[in-house]
């Protein structure tokens, strides 16, 4: 499979258009991955374009890549949404990732009760923005046409208020629903993760009051970093993506 890059510049490009990759882009195609004159690799702008293409010219500053072939994707019309929990250590950032490779199509971080991690002040935007950042590279290594969008940091009362126009599942191994039982409706879905220490009774109580649904996986409690990811899974079969 040819190497996927990403820039925002080829929105327009049409075949036989010339689209340049510069920046650390550039560098990470020329140096990182090798790329050669004349290889075949594909551009997106990471908002449903994909660009096929042959490279003509590369150096590390400037990657020059002729159009052979364009396609558009359009967003599914029920979205997968991810309302990870902020979470110690890396376990936040690898659920990220993977819900990523596993086709979310956009990443809420929530600041849960029980979160040990804080996005607070400046830290708000550094963790965004790192975010941002691993959701972009796993979007380019899963060869996606559209990079999920990650959310400011929202606290349980924005996620309440979501319920009013989102199916919100929370993902609870107390639950006696299974979220394999779930049938779609027209509604985009916000799957809602906890952190380490699980999601407070007073949370859930207040997500139910506005309409969320608790569903279980399985018989076992899973990790904060892999239980959206499994999920995703089960959802992505159901919703007839995989």
């Amino acid at each position: 499979m040819a190497l996927h890059f990403l820039t925002p510049s080829c929105t327009d490009a049409r075949v036989g258009d010339v689209v340049v990759l510069t920046g650390a882009e550039a560098k990470h195609a020329a140096v990182v991955r090798r790329v050669r004159v004349g290889e075949s690799v594909t551009v997106g702008d990471g908002e449903g374009v994909w660009l096929e293409g042959v490279a003509e010219d590369v150096s590390a500053t400037e990657v020059r890549v002729r159009i052979t072939g364009r396609r558009e994707q359009e967003l599914p019309v029920v979205r997968l949404l991810l309302a990870q929990a902020l979470a110690k250590g890396d376990r936040d950032e690898l659920a990220v990732q993977a819900a990523c490779e596993l086709g979310i199509d956009g990443i809420v971080p929530w600041q849960a009760a029980r979160s040990i991690s804080r996005w607070e002040g400046a830290k708000a935007a550094k963790g965004r923005e790192r975010w941002a950042t691993i959701v972009r590279e796993a979007a380019k290594q899963a060869h996606r046409s559209w990079v999920p969008p990650v959310e400011d940091v929202q606290n349980t009362a924005a996620l309440v208020a979501r319920a009013a126009t989102e199916r919100v599942l929370v993902l609870d191994p107390t639950a006696e629903a299974r979220l394999s039982a779930v049938r779609p409706d027209e509604r985009s879905i916000l799957l809602v993760v906890g952190p380490e220490g699980g999601i407070t009774p007073e949370e859930l109580q207040k997500l139910e009051q506005a309409g969320a649904e608790r569903v279980r996986l399985g018989a076992t409690v899973l990790r904060t970093s892999t239980a959206g990811p499994a999920a995703i899974a089960v959802l992505s079969g159901i919703l007839d993506r995989w």
